[in-house]
């Protein structure tokens, strides 16, 4: 069996508005109706293959068991980092993780934010490479390169090679200047660096011993150190913040002599920009791909997309323009500037703006909510929560609230009282009861809050009981 291993961090902000510290865009639909790491589980699931391993931080353990579920994958382990520390620690987690069993276990170490349209060959080129990573090789894929792209990191063969066939590596280029992703695109002995390789856990740990061993004593730590939490291993933190941040190409790969490459020509795109997506959506005869509710009027080679449904985008005359519209953010850009995005969110960030790292629809293990309209002394949330999901038995020092259920029914606690609370019925909050709302139903309720108070900041709770075993003060 095959282990894949997801990498399931990062923020990406040069996808922002749609992507968001809060929401990345690994968990996001960007391309078709599947999220990227959606994609990514199913396109390493199935015959072979071992439930993937998920490392990725505490704010999303419940989005990517939730979205692994939906798809029908039953998620294997998934290790919480306490923060993150680039990729090497986090590869280097899973290789101890798994030789506790079996040293000899294969890894597929993939980032979940990729895009690979054909999954079957990309399957090919694993199977390709899978005798040299059981005989102590650390194998990776490289991508035939379409263009002189100066974005992406470079891998030079021995000499040229046919796709699926693995051929020795001689070495790591950074990312170039023009000029030589030019001279490199020529020679054809060059592939993209695409992150992903296979090799045996134990291989993998023999290599940060010989390459970086200043990590193996904290993350051995951490991984000793974990402990269980409602079925997450939460790395420990104290021997993690002991470890050095740096990504798996600097501290092993680069240094490594064992490395051989198997070419990939199928497709692949790590949607580093707008104008990635864009390169990768459905396009109109001058050019232009719009998602949404987007209107192209006498444009040429843009990119509009309108993600929410009450919004309607109209471009007007427009060339290589990438506009995005989400209900509470507006992106718009040159195509040349599409790397700049991320100081967007730099700016934002700046000036203390919300929507730099969060959106207005909050995500939480029972569901989510959003607020509809915010003042000095009140709040008008809509709030959904999940069938068979249940929100922390709760008080609050300096709020009151209203709720009135517009969908389902919901099971209702207010200090000693519980009862059912159907369509068009209300209950009432007083300032410092005990109460919890749940979701006893086989479909989703929706209820409207109304907050009176004065103060209405989402850690004004004191927290009881949780289903989900959050601290004090903790959101939601």
């Amino acid at each position: 069996m095959i282990h894949p291993v997801l990498l399931c961090g990062g923020s990406g902000t040069r996808l922002w508005p749609l992507s968001r510290k809060s929401f990345p865009k690994q968990f996001t639909r960007l391309i078709g109706e599947e999220s990227l790491f959606q994609a990514s589980a199913r396109r390493l699931a199935g015959d072979g293959f071992a439930a993937p391993l998920v490392i990725t931080g505490s704010d999303y353990r419940f989005i990517v068991t939730e979205q692994l579920q939906s798809v029908g994958i039953n998620p294997g382990p998934v290790l919480i980092e306490p923060e993150g520390r680039n990729t090497a620690p986090a590869v280097l987690a899973a290789a101890l993780y798994l030789a506790k069993d079996d040293p000899a276990a294969l890894m597929l170490v993939a980032p979940s934010d990729h895009v690979v349209p054909n999954a079957a060959a990309f399957r090919a080129a694993v199977q390709a490479g899978e005798a040299a990573a059981r005989a102590g090789r650390i194998v990776t894929f490289g991508i035939r390169p379409t263009r002189a792209e100066t974005g992406y990191g470079w891998l030079e063969l021995s000499g040229p090679a046919a796709d699926a066939t693995p051929v020795d590596l001689t070495r790591f280029v950074e990312k170039p200047q023009l000029a030589t992703a030019e001279a490199m695109l020529a020679s054809g002995n060059f592939l993209w660096n695409a992150g992903i390789f296979l090799f045996t856990a134990q291989t993998m740990i023999d290599a940060f011993r010989a390459h970086a061993p200043g990590l193996l004593a904290p993350v051995r730590a951490a991984v000793e150190g974990a402990r269980a939490d409602l079925g997450f291993l939460r790395l420990d933190e104290t021997a993690w913040a002991g470890a050095e941040a740096i990504s798996i190409d600097y501290a092993v790969m680069e240094r490594a002599g064992n490395l051989v490459a198997v070419p990939f020509g199928a497709g692949w795109s790590d949607l580093g920009g707008w104008d990635a997506v864009a390169a990768e959506m459905p396009a109109d005869p001058r050019g232009n791909a719009l998602g949404g509710n987007a209107v192209a009027i006498d444009c040429d080679s843009t990119l509009l997309r309108a993600e929410d449904p009450g919004i309607e985008l109209v471009g007007i005359g427009l060339t290589d323009i990438i506009a995005i519209a989400t209900g509470d953010a507006v992106l718009v850009a040159h195509k040349s500037r599409a790397q700049d995005v991320k100081k967007a969110v730099q700016v934002l960030q700046a000036k203390g703006a919300k929507q730099a790292e969060a959106f207005a629809r909050d995500h939480r293990p029972w569901g989510w909510f959003e607020t509809l309209a915010l003042s000095d002394r009140f709040q008008v949330k809509r709030i959904v929560v999940k069938p068979g999901a249940a929100l922390s038995l709760q008080s609050h020092m300096h709020r009151s609230e209203h709720w009135i259920v517009v969908s389902g029914t919901a099971r209702v606690t207010v200090d000693d009282m519980v009862k059912l609370v159907c369509e068009n019925q209300s209950v009432y909050i007083p300032l410092g009861a005990k109460h919890r709302m749940e979701n006893p139903g086989k479909v989703p309720m929706v209820l409207i809050e109304v907050q009176t108070g004065t103060y209405l900041g989402e850690d004004d709770i004191i927290r009881y009981e949780d289903v989900y075993a959050r601290g004090q003060g903790a959101k939601g």
